[in-house]
């Protein structure tokens, strides 16, 4: 095998301390010495400041900054805003670039592999860019490549992470985020792998095909590598072009969008855990929809069977108010230890998030409430009753699933959509049973390719 030019080295790791270790090391210094003379922070500049310093980076840290704005109390609201804006502002590589790139994957006559590739990207984001290409046989294409030396830059990125957490753990230690920086950690080094994003894709792809409403890429593995990913193009328009239609049409994508995330999980145990605007566009006929195209499935989160089985028991435990099997679902997800007071704390945040499936009727996800705001009001109420309660550590597993579920929120309220929510969630856990879900995973695994290691849950 030939030798991997771009794998974890220390030299580019260097290089990306330097970069991004100053800003961050800035955070940290004034931090403890505000700790050691008893002075109040002013989080909004520290967070300009920072973001200042790191606003001419690729990469990682924006992924994670993508990732960080959507969990609620990872970091103060102050950092996730600045940082997530670092997201937009990335440069694409130019063409002296995308040219070695793909000879780097595809060898020097890569060209002559299209009918034609587009110079400019179609899409850029945190970790690589999109470009459009045809076939030789005239099917259009879009080539996903990964910018280069990413992953020195995730392992240097995560290390500032760890820096950013504990000196948040330092300004509000009420929620350990330890967990937190190991689940997100584990998601963008995932994310770097294309081999394992295309067997992720061929996943999807069989699981929803049977769905007429929803399109999932297929993969051309004779172009794609480890650092380049080539798909078939599905087109289609963004899912805001639709804000402003019926409240049938509205209700439809809101519908397709609930069976594309919550049918994999409840019966496959399986999320996509991105779920922003960017990563869905509407196919149909003119102005009708039709249906919607799933996009981008780096970061797919995989769950032992005991998970899903503890969100379903949570559900119940709130529909019939059965204690018992409340704290049992927060035990199976992995809290630990857990108090009466730190219960009635969870709680909160669980009638949130399940209260719109609770009421047997149709009615929006929330009420007077923005999709950017979606959560915020909730997350500061736990946060802070669990600052008088003492630390509690989010455990791993629980990250990603309670990210996705805002983010969905988020996508229901920009579309004004107005559903049973009760009768599309109990459609999808109808005949649960855990043995058959942790059957169907491994089943589904096993075709792809792919092999996960579950904690005990």
């Amino acid at each position: 095998m030939a030798k991997d030019r771009e794998s974890n080295r220390f030299s580019a790791r260097v290089g990306r301390y330097a970069r991004v270790g100053t800003g961050v090391g800035g955070l940290a210094a004034k931090v403890a010495g505000a700790r050691l003379f008893g002075m109040e922070l002013d989080n909004e500049k520290n967070a300009a400041e920072l973001a200042a310093a790191l606003g001419g980076l690729k990469g990682p840290l924006m992924k994670v900054a993508q990732l960080l704005s959507t969990i609620p109390d990872a970091l103060p609201p102050e950092y996730t805003t600045q940082l997530a804006q670092l997201q937009a502002n990335a440069p694409p590589m130019g063409w002296a670039f995308v040219k070695r790139r793909m000879r780097a994957e595809l060898g020097a006559d890569w060209q002559s592999e299209f009918g034609s590739f587009e110079k400019e990207p179609a899409a850029a984001a945190s970790l690589g860019q999109v470009h459009r290409a045809v076939a030789k046989d005239g099917r259009v294409l879009a080539c996903k490549l990964q910018y280069p030396d990413m992953a020195s830059a995730v392992e240097a990125d995560l290390r500032q992470l760890q820096v950013l957490f504990s000196v948040h753990r330092r300004m509000q230690p009420a929620i350990d985020t330890r967990e937190i920086a190991k689940e997100i950690s584990a998601r963008v080094r995932e994310e770097l792998d294309y081999v394992r994003e295309a067997a992720q894709m061929s996943i999807y792809r069989t699981i929803l095909e049977p769905d007429h409403r929803i399109r999932v890429p297929d993969v051309i593995e004779s172009l794609s590598t480890q650092r380049l990913l080539t798909m078939g193009w599905l087109e289609g328009r963004p899912m805001l072009d639709y804000k402003e239609h019926s409240q049938e049409e509205r209700n439809f994508l809101a519908r397709t969008m609930f069976h594309a995330w919550w049918h994999p999980f409840s019966h496959f145990g399986l999320i996509h855990g991105d779920p922003h605007l960017g990563n869905y566009t509407v196919f149909g006929d003119g102005d009708d929809p039709h249906g919607i195209n799933l996009l981008d499935y780096g970061c797919i989160r995989i769950f032992p069977a005991g998970f899903v089985k503890g969100v379903v028991d949570l559900y119940m435990g709130l529909l019939e108010d059965d204690d018992e099997r409340i704290v049992s679902a927060y035990e199976r997800w992995g809290f630990r230890n857990l108090k009466r007071e730190v219960i009635d704390v969870l709680n909160i945040w669980a009638r949130f998030i399940y209260g719109p499936l609770l009421t047997d009727r149709t009615r929006a996800i929330a009420e007077g409430i923005s999709p950017a705001e979606y959560g915020r009001g909730e997350a500061f109420k736990v946060h802070k009753a669990l600052k008088e309660l003492g630390p509690v550590t989010v455990p791993q597993e629980f990250v990603f699933m309670d990210r996705a579920a805002i983010g969905l929120g988020g996508v229901f309220l920009h579309l004004r959509a107005e559903l049973n929510f009760f009768q599309l969630f109990n459609e999808q856990i109808d005949q649960f049973d855990p043995e058959i879900v942790g059957q169907r995973q491994q089943d589904a695994l096993q075709a792809a390719g792919l092999q996960v290691m579950h904690s005990a849950a």
